[in-house]
């Protein structure tokens, strides 16, 4: 072989090489150096109703947390189609980078069924788009082969997003299947072999189902187009038999004839109605309006036009949530009676057999909707619906209704004859943990709660905590707002002194909420002082030697008279220590306040016998 050919090959490798990014591992993607490119739009290929998974837009939608009309628009179809066995979706993703993996990812919520595991909800329910190893890393405090019926885990789906240098703007997650080459699917993509290799590495031909990235270079891809080609067409005709009759010509004609004539008609006879019923309605609204001046018919059209807008910009919704006519919830409230208030502007009601919690609002609600219809987690209050009233300007949300109503109620009501045991309060906490680990680690962009507070914590009918009101509730990276707002004892300094919005003031909020439940004291006393401020004094800075006596000194003396084990609750009056350091870079991450806290859930196992766990699994409410 010619040296010098030799050569040059091995350096068009190596160039080659140089230029790719790292191929997918079982874990995923690794991040890119540069992290300002996240978070970014990427895409998934999925095709519908394989291995016996959805294969209607709705239920695609459902299963990757997206509606339907995205769903439609990426696909280039139309929300009443339905799509053919097999044929290619794109699924868009919201791709982030985990800084504590190191991984890029689209996480999806799923519910365990009969029968499921990780390998087998990889493999089929999302055909491969994620592999069961980084399921097993993103779910740290759930154990694979010990999984509850109903319990919620987060599935990553691959993907990543294009270095600022790259000449499109979009990736798309895709599968190899057992018949594909790089060629073909460079061909179904538009792009070229070259750029296949530069993202993912050279082409290992033995690696079926292994996962790759791929350049969207226009949009839709041929393999939409064509696979919309194939759908649309339609079917040969039959062909035209040699002999007919006459007769059963003449007899098509008159029956065709009729036909058209009997639909003229009805059409017709239907244009005549609306014709009349615009007559009458123009004739009544200038009846209504004759004395009322322009002024009023300007607010009017400015308010419908207000309920148009918001209807549009929440449109992408409408599969996931049912829409109340507000009649509707007039009647399940008394028409909002102060004697149906729960709290603030909440009404409970009653809409055919079932208790919801109806959220009174103005037009604020669209960013609260946008925040709530990404989260899909059985301790975050799942919202069933909504209702629009252009004519007053407000928007109504209606939320599954808690029976056992607010943690504050339960620990700070001096009328209140309930007592919380240690072992509830445990479990109340850890149900906050992974609400709050959920919306900042598994939801992109990231959710930030920023109203997280013992009246804010719901509980159901089996003491189990939901996190409930996002109306102030901010998605994105570190921001700085100067519109500081918040409730006096949970704001985080740095919030208070600079605007700084980030997941560490939830943790800050969380660990007060931590000291409510080891004391039974609320967050600000009557001069004023701050729980945290008081903790600082006295708990969290207490001597080995006096650790016992200072903790029940301290303690709710209602958990005193249950002779708590002390080494279970010391365990969390250091997790509320960590939590409330004034310096959010010091404070852990709500992975870490998981695991420490399923800790003391062991030290209390070990001293009564019997783990949260095995005290009662989470009821899970599925989106």
């Amino acid at each position: 072989m010619n040296p010098y050919f030799l050569v040059l090959t091995l350096l068009g490798l190596v160039i080659t090489h140089g230029n790719s990014q790292s191929p997918a591992t079982p874990e995923g993607f690794n991040c890119s150096a540069n992290r300002s490119i996240y978070p970014c739009q990427a895409y998934g290929l999925y095709r519908a109703g394989l291995d016996k998974g959805p294969q209607d837009l709705i239920s695609v939608g459902d299963l990757f947390g997206v509606s339907r009309l995205m769903v439609a628009r990426s696909s280039n179809l139309t929300t009443s189609t339905t799509p053919r066995l097999g044929q290619p979706l794109l699924i868009p993703f919201t791709c982030d980078c985990l800084p504590s993996y190191n991984r890029s990812y689209y996480p999806v919520a799923y519910q365990i069924e009969a029968g499921d595991t990780y390998y087998l909800v990889s493999t089929t329910k999302f055909q491969n788009l994620t592999q069961y190893q980084a399921v097993e890393i993103v779910n740290p405090t759930l154990v694979p082969t010990d999984l509850d019926i109903g319990v919620m885990v987060n599935f990553p789906m691959f993907c990543q997003c294009p270095s600022s240098t790259d000449n499109f703007t979009n990736l798309v997650t895709y599968v190899m299947q057992p018949s594909d080459s790089y060629s073909s699917v460079a061909a179904n993509f538009g792009t070229t072999v070259q750029s296949l290799v530069s993202l993912n590495g050279a082409e290992n031909k033995s690696a079926s189902f292994a996962t790759i990235v791929v350049p969207l270079v226009q949009n839709p891809p041929p393999i939409i187009l064509n696979s919309k080609s194939e759908q649309s067409a339609a079917p040969a005709p039959s062909p035209t038999p040699l002999l007919v009759s006459e007769k059963n010509d003449r007899n098509g004609v008159i029956v065709g004839l009729s036909v058209a004539l009997g639909i003229v008609g009805a059409l017709c006879i239907f244009m005549l109605v609306l014709l009349v019923c615009a007559w009458r309605s123009r004739k009544i609204m200038s009846g209504e309006e004759g004395g009322k001046g322009s002024n009023a018919a300007a607010a009017r059209f400015e308010r419908t036009g207000s309920g148009v807008k918001l209807m549009t910009d929440i449109t992408e919704w409408l599969d996931k949530y049912k829409v109340f006519k507000l009649e509707e919830l007039k009647e399940a409230t008394g028409n909002f009676d102060s004697s149906h208030l729960i709290q603030g502007t909440v009404y409970k009601g009653i809409i055919d057999g079932e208790t919801f919690a109806v959220k009174k609002m103005k037009w604020n609600a669209c960013e609260e909707l946008k925040i709530l219809q990404k989260v899909n987690h059985t301790n975050l209050v799942k919202l069933d619906g909504f209702c629009v009233d252009s004519e007053s300007g407000t928007c109504y949300l209606v939320y599954e209704y808690l029976e056992n109503g607010s943690l504050d109620t339960w620990l700070h009501n001096p009328s209140s004859s309930r007592n919380l045991d240690w072992r509830t309060r445990l479990r109340i906490a850890l149900d906050l943990a992974h609400g709050l680990q959920y919306i900042h680690e598994h939801t992109w962009p990231r959710v930030v709660h920023k109203d997280i507070k013992s009246s804010n914590v719901l509980l159901d009918s089996r003491l189990h905590a939901k996190i409930a009101n996002f109306g102030l509730a901010k998605t994105g990276h570190n921001a700085v707002t100067t519109h500081i707002i918040g409730t006096q004892g949970y704001i985080a300094p740095e919030y208070l002194a600079d605007g700084l919005v980030t997941t560490k003031m939830d943790v800050f909020a969380y660990g007060v909420v931590l000291l409510e439940l080891l004391s039974g004291k609320e967050a600000v006393n009557a001069e004023g002082e701050t729980l945290w401020a008081e903790a600082e004094k006295t708990i969290f800075n207490f001597r080995d030697g006096r650790k016992e006596s200072k903790i029940r000194e301290w303690m709710d003396p209602a958990l005193v008279e249950q002779s708590c084990p002390v080494d279970s609750v010391a365990s969390v009056v250091n997790v509320a220590k960590a939590c409330l350091q004034k310096d959010p870079a010091k404070r852990p991450s709500m992975v870490e306040v998981a695991y420490t806290l399923s800790k003391a859930d062991e030290t209390f196992a070990d001293y009564s016998g019997e783990s949260l766990s095995s005290v009662g699994g989470s009821d899970v409410f599925a989106r």
